[in-house]
C-alpha cells in the first residue's frame, strides 16, 4: 500500500475568521468607481477607504479603534476634483497618505492623530505631471519620501515628496495601460503588469527594462472561472501569498518555497458576501499574542469587515518562528542617496514586545527655488524700492485672506470651548 506523504509546514492549519459585529466599521459608502485598485489602505494607526462623494473624489480615514457605525457627517479627505482611484500609506510615517485621482493629480496628506472637526481639503503637496488619470501610487520601501505614480498616459513618474519634484519619468516602456506596479524588497527594481499581457522588470534609475518576456512559469495554479480581478498580497516573512478576487467572496492562500513545485495550496477563507476591495495590514500592526499572521480589511457595499488569519497554537509565549524581524518605520536611505544609485535593505524591528506606533511626525515639504539655479538672461535693470512695493489690490487680498483665517480659528476655538463645557458638565 502506498501512503500519501503530507508536506510539513507550520502554516498548514492557518485559518481566517471575521471579527465580531461591534468591531466592524459600518455605514460607509464605499466607492463604486470602475477601477481595479484595492480601494483600501491600512497601517497600525488608521484604515483609509475610498468613498462615494459628490463634487469630486474623496476617501475616509478612521482610527483603527473607531469601530461601529460611522456618522454620516464624519470628516473626509476631499481635495480632488474627480474620483479617487488609489491610496497608499507612507511606510515611514503612519500619518502620511498619498492619493491618486482621475483629475490627473497626486496629493499627499498629513492626517492628525485626533479626529478633525471638518473635512481635510488642503494637501501638504500636490504633484502634477500626468496628462491622464492617475490610477496607481506606491511608496518606495526603503528611501524616504520617494513615491511612484502610474497613469493612463502609460507613464511612470518617481517623485521626491519632500521637495515636490519629479525625480524620474519612465516613458516609452509601456505601449498600453499599466495595470499594477510593485517594488522589490530594497526598492532597486520595479515589476509592472500591463494590458499588453507582458510582465516587465524595470531598473528605474537606469531607465531600462531588464526582463520582459518570461518563457515558462515555474508553477501554474488553476483558479476558478470567476472573471473578477485578483488582488494579490504577499507576506515575505511567512512566504505566503493571499489572492483576493474582486467581486469574489473568498481569500485563497498559498505557501511559496524555493523547491519544486514551489507553490503549495494551504486553504481558502470563504464567506457569503462578495468583496469590493481589500486592505492588508503591515506585519507590525498585528496582534502577536494571538498568533495573528495577517489581517485583511474586506470592503462590502456599506461596511468594512476585518478578517484575522491565525496559526492555531496553545502557547502564550512569543512565537519566534512566526515573527522574524520585520521592516519598521525608519527609512534606510534619503531620496537623493537612492537617486544616485545607493541601495539598502529595510531597517528591521522585533515584534517580541509588540509594536507601538510612533507619534505623529510632520511631513515637511521644502520646494527648491528654480530661479536660484538659473543665471539671469538679458540686460540687468535696477529696481527702486518703489517698484517692489505691493499694490493696493495685493494688500487688500492679503487682508481678506488673514480675516478668513482668523474667523476660521475663532470658530474652531468656539467649538472646542463648547465641547469642554459639555465635558465639564457631564463630569460634575
Amino acid at each position: 500500500m502506498s501512503r500519501r506523504v503530507v508536506r510539513q509546514s507550520k502554516f498548514r492549519h492557518v485559518f481566517g475568521q471575521p471579527v465580531k459585529a461591534d468591531q466592524m466599521y459600518e455605514d460607509i459608502r464605499v466607492s463604486k468607481v470602475t477601477w481595479d485598485s484595492s480601494f483600501c489602505a491600512v497601517n497600525p494607526k488608521f484604515v483609509a477607504i475610498i468613498v462615494e462623494s459628490s463634487g469630486g473624489g474623496a476617501f475616509m480615514v478612521l482610527p483603527l479603534a473607531k469601530t461601529g457605525r460611522v456618522d454620516k457627517n464624519y470628516p473626509i479627505v476631499s481635495g480632488h476634483t474627480a474620483p479617487v482611484l488609489d491610496i497608499d500609506w507612507c511606510p515611514h510615517n503612519d500619518n502620511v497618505i498619498a492619493s491618486a485621482s482621475e483629475d490627473t493629480t497626486i496629493m499627499i496628506w498629513q492626517v492628525p492623530d485626533y479626529v478633525p472637526m471638518r473635512n481635510l481639503t488642503e494637501p501638504v503637496v500636490t504633484l502634477e505631471g500626468h496628462s491622464k488619470r492617475v490610477g496607481i501610487v506606491t511608496w518606495h520601501p526603503t528611501a524616504r519620501n520617494v513615491l511612484l505614480s502610474a497613469g493612463g498616459d502609460n507613464l511612470i513618474i518617481l517623485w521626491n515628496v519632500g521637495s515636490g519634484e519629479m525625480l524620474l519619468v519612465l516613458d516609452q516602456m509601456h505601449s498600453d495601460l499599466i495595470y499594477n506596479v510593485c517594488w522589490n524588497r530594497n526598492g532597486s527594481l520595479l515589476l509592472t503588469t500591463c494590458k499588453d499581457k507582458r510582465l516587465r522588470v524595470i531598473d528605474p534609475r537606469g531607465r531600462r527594462v531588464v526582463a520582459k518576456s518570461f518563457e515558462e512559469p515555474i508553477a501554474l495554479q488553476e483558479m476558478d472561472t470567476s472573471n473578477g480581478v485578483l488582488l494579490p498580497f504577499y507576506d515575505p516573512d511567512s512566504s505566503i501569498v493571499y489572492l483576493c478576487g474582486k467581486g469574489d467572496s473568498s481569500i485563497r492562500y498559498f505557501e511559496i518555497t524555493d523547491e519544486a513545485p514551489y507553490v503549495h495550496y494551504l486553504s481558502t477563507y470563504s464567506s457569503k458576501e462578495p468583496q469590493r476591495g481589500m486592505g492588508f495590514m503591515p506585519k507590525r500592526g498585528l496582534d502577536v499574542s494571538k498568533c495573528e499572521i495577517a489581517r485583511f480589511f474586506k470592503l462590502h457595499e456599506r461596511k468594512c469587515e476585518p478578517i484575522v488569519m491565525t496559526v492555531p497554537r496553545k502557547s502564550d509565549l512569543f512565537q519566534d518562528d512566526l515573527y522574524p524581524d520585520t521592516p519598521g518605520p525608519e527609512p534606510a536611505l534619503e531620496a537623493d542617496e537612492w537617486l544616485l544609485g545607493k541601495d539598502a535593505e529595510p531597517i528591521l524591528v522585533s515584534l517580541r514586545d509588540g509594536y507601538v506606533p510612533v507619534k505623529n511626525r510632520e511631513l515637511r515639504v521644502t520646494k527648491k527655488n528654480i530661479l536660484d539655479n538659473k543665471p539671469p538672461t538679458g540686460p540687468r535693470r535696477s529696481h527702486s524700492s518703489c517698484d517692489q512695493r505691493p499694490t493696493v489690490e495685493e494688500v487688500l487680498e492679503e487682508v481678506r485672506s488673514l480675516r478668513q483665517m482668523v474667523q476660521a480659528q475663532e470658530k474652531r476655538i468656539s467649538e472646542l470651548e463648547n465641547k469642554l463645557c459639555k465635558f465639564t458638565n457631564g463630569t460634575d
